[in-house]
């Protein structure tokens, strides 16, 4: 009893917890036990990431979703579906980066809904995905690279739909030739030159999707009535003639810049016309005048100038309109149209020191163009006049001289003509200030005509060509200039580009630096300058 009484008052008097506050610490214990438990459970179950449900209007089994009529593709599904199909959706358009959230997903299928845009990265994120049925949805047409990064495709399912075989679609064409995936055979509802074809059948180059376009480059502060372009050296210059100004301003290209910049000028009065013309490596230039005369000029390469050499007979020369050059067997000719009532188009040719007067063409008939070209390989002059047909001579290799042949029938007031050959044909541009211009083909006999266009105020429509591209240039002084291009199937031009340019009076293409370039005068605003660009309407 000592003992066990000692010990017993012994412990209590030694600081240990009495018998009621040690329960009532075993059974604070356990409250903190229990506590502690329920809160661990609560954390870890706040850590445990929650299963999505299955969007509203969709169906969804074990590892399969069915969507129908929904109006957008939802973003969440529970993490096992791996097959997902939208039936009658309420959308049209599948945006970018709609199945980022569900990038487990290996089959994907829209069937019996109407699409007016997919985006390219539409499907972006299903590395996974081996079937992707777009089948009997309306498309006319699928974006570039919208299979991209989908590596693991093994079938692609586009029937039924009214894809148009275009250059939009050409590389689709592309990605079928080295896709491992299979397409069931599909067939092109446009355009007529594919309707009605497999697309399976179809190769890259059927395509002709290589277009060009002229693009605004440079403008210059100046008006101008004449363009021409020539090489010297191995340089291309560019000359335009300035009435009002009365100069000839010649630029250079400036292959640092990148731009056309003023090399040199050549003053003169009312001027109309400033021809550059090569003989023998040197530059002359006949410089037209509506009043004081005209002018021939040669380019000292020693002093780096302009000198005047030669006037040319004021007595045949009253009012010139326009200037040609060319060559006949080995000599150099220039012939001056002149739109007097008392002068006469004359032909100059050059002896060595200078040019002389070599024949008189149709005298008082008011000449407004003159045009050299070869027709059956022998050389002719056709000259357009404000009081009759246009006339066509030919030259006479006995005498040296040119033969009146014929004219051209039923087109009077032709302002000017110009050639152009294509495939061997050769052709001509008629101008027309009032009526229709036209386009005329020779078929060995005559000149017949081709097409015709609509020209009110019209005093240029020049041909241009470049590489395979061939062009005519319809100006105006009332209304936006008319770009043509040539239609090899047709055999006709068609519409190409408008361009934005102030009473043009004539256009000149030149190449430098592989690049090539439209200058195009304008009598009444700022001469203009263009890039002949191509454009890949694949991309």
């Amino acid at each position: 009893m000592f003992v066990s009484g000692s010990t017993r008052l012994g412990t209590e008097g030694m600081g240990y917890p009495s018998r009621e506050v040690r329960g009532w610490r075993r059974r604070k214990g356990w409250t903190l036990l229990v506590w502690v438990v329920v809160v661990s459970l609560a954390l870890a179950d706040g850590r445990r990431v929650r299963q999505p449900r299955c969007p509203h209007g969709c169906t969804c089994t074990k590892d399969n979703a069915l969507c129908e009529s929904v109006r957008s593709v939802p973003h969440t599904f529970p993490s096992d579906v791996v097959s997902l199909s939208f039936v009658k959706s309420g959308f049209n358009e599948i945006t970018g980066g709609s199945f980022a959230h569900t990038p487990t997903l290996h089959l994907l299928l829209f069937t019996a809904n109407s699409f007016d845009l997919i985006d390219e990265d539409a499907f972006q994120g299903l590395p996974h995905l081996e079937y992707l049925s777009l089948a009997y949805n309306n498309l006319e047409t699928l974006p570039k690279d919208v299979f991209k990064g989908m590596d693991a495709l093994t079938k692609v399912d586009l029937r039924g739909n009214n894809l148009i075989c275009d250059c939009k679609l050409k590389w689709l064409v592309e990605w079928m030739h080295h896709t491992n995936a299979t397409l069931d055979q599909i067939y092109c509802s446009g355009p007529p030159i594919h309707q009605g074809k497999k697309i399976n059948d179809l190769l890259p180059h059927s395509f002709d999707c290589i277009a060009a376009e002229f693009a605004t480059y440079q403008s210059l502060k100046f008006e101008s009535i004449s363009v021409d372009a020539f090489t010297l050296g191995n340089e291309q210059y560019v000359v335009f003639a300035q009435p009002f100004a009365g100069t000839c301003s010649f630029l250079e290209w400036d292959h640092v810049e990148m731009t056309f910049r003023t090399y040199d000028t050549i003053e003169s009065t009312s001027t109309v016309v400033c021809k550059p013309m090569l003989i023998e490596n040197h530059l002359f230039v006949i410089v037209a005048q509506l009043f004081g005369g005209s002018h021939i000029y040669k380019h000292d390469t020693s002093a780096s100038k302009f000198i005047k050499i030669q006037d040319i007979d004021i007595l045949k020369i009253r009012k010139p309109n326009d200037i040609e050059t060319f060559m006949i067997d080995g000599e150099s000719f220039f012939v001056i149209a002149d739109s007097s009532k008392a002068g006469s188009t004359t032909v100059y040719k050059w002896n060595g020191n200078g040019f002389y007067s070599h024949q008189s063409l149709h005298p008082w008939y008011r000449d407004t163009d003159v045009e050299y070209l070869e027709i059956s390989n022998k050389p002719h002059l056709i000259l357009s006049s404000s009081s009759q047909r246009p006339v066509v001579y030919q030259w006479n290799r006995s005498q040296k001289k040119f033969d009146r042949r014929t004219d051209i029938p039923d087109m009077e007031d032709v302002f000017s003509i110009k050639h152009f050959r294509v495939q061997g044909d050769l052709f001509i541009c008629l101008t027309r200030f009032i009526g229709d211009s036209k386009v005329m083909r020779w078929d060995g006999a005559m000149f017949k005509e081709v097409q015709t266009f609509p020209s009110r105020g019209s005093m240029v429509f020049q041909p241009v060509s470049t590489g395979n591209w061939q062009y005519a240039i319809l100006g105006s002084d009332y209304s936006l200039t008319q770009v043509y291009q040539w239609d090899t199937k047709r055999g006709q031009f068609v519409p190409s580009q408008e361009l934005n340019i102030q009473a043009p009076r004539g256009f000149s293409l030149v190449s430098i630096d592989d690049r090539v370039f439209l200058l195009a005068s304008s009598f009444k605003g700022k001469t203009q300058i263009y890039e002949h660009l191509m454009i890949d309407l694949s991309n």
